[in-house]
């Protein structure tokens, strides 16, 4: 696997959920193509050519390094450390990847730093050893369906929708803290699919996250895309009401009532 060294990694995170972040790795192998805003951010910025560029991701060699003098800095500030919002610290297939995940979250939880982690790989069984991982940690998959084609052709190279819940699901089952990020949710041109099918499928997790599709011209062609928006919001925050979940919708999702659509 190809490595870079970089300069700096923990960063104060603009997602409005999320604290700090890192992101230890350059590019992604799930070749996700929603669009992925983080390619195409990169791409702009000249840092990643091409998508065959994208997809071969690059290790951040030195990550241990700058956190471990970074930490010490910034700890008094940071609440908890995101992994990863232009990467996939548990990147499917990638050996390599999980392995630095790992030392990463263990190094920060021995520091009494909280994680959250996201992720459309699978997570690992060791985590739910307390004696290197802090029981406080949240653990996240995102999954915006169930149907197999879709994913074929929107996450090509992710793990498998079920392959991901499981994991979840284990890691619930032992204890640990477990959300799911529903973002980025296509519009029925896009696929026609029931949300509550795929809200029951994860009704065991904590806390729910909804967002909607931004970067693809055809929502936008989809006739009265705003109120379907709308309409799938009030469901996930109804469904999250009567289970009890937690439940966070992203900002610009629905319109009008959206300061009161946050449940810490």
């Amino acid at each position: 696997m190809q490595t870079i060294v970089r300069k700096t990694l923990l960063y104060k995170s603009k997602v409005e959920y999320a604290d700090y972040c890192i992101n230890h790795i350059e590019g992604c192998a799930h070749g996700c193509r929603f669009p992925c805003y983080a390619f195409n951010l990169k791409k702009r910025a000249g840092v990643i050519k091409s998508y065959q560029d994208w997809i071969n991701p690059k290790i951040v060699i030195n990550a241990l390094e700058l956190l471990n003098q970074e930490i010490p800095r910034y700890k008094e500030n940071i609440k908890a450390v995101h992994l990863c919002f232009s990467t996939d610290p548990f990147m499917f297939g990638y050996k390599q990847v999980v392995d630095l995940s790992l030392k990463i979250i263990e190094t920060l939880n021995k520091y009494g730093i909280k994680t959250t982690v996201l992720t459309k790989g699978i997570f690992p069984k060791e985590l739910t050893n307390l004696n290197k991982y802090s029981n406080k940690n949240e653990y996240g998959i995102t999954l915006v369906s169930l149907d197999p084609v879709f994913k074929k052709h929107f996450e090509p190279y992710a793990a498998s929708y079920y392959d991901r819940i499981e994991s979840l699901r284990f890691l619930h089952r032992k204890g640990l803290k477990t959300w799911v990020s529903i973002e980025p949710y296509p519009t029925p041109n896009l696929i026609n699919q029931d949300i509550y099918d795929i809200l029951e499928e994860i009704s065991f997790v904590d806390k729910i996250i909804f967002g909607k599709l931004n970067y693809n011209i055809k929502v936008k062609q989809y006739r009265g895309y705003q109120n379907f928006f709308n309409s799938l919001s009030l469901k996930v925050i109804n469904f999250c009401e009567k289970k009890n979940k937690t439940y966070h919708i992203k900002k610009g999702t629905i319109n009008q009532i959206e300061p009161l659509l946050i449940s810490q």
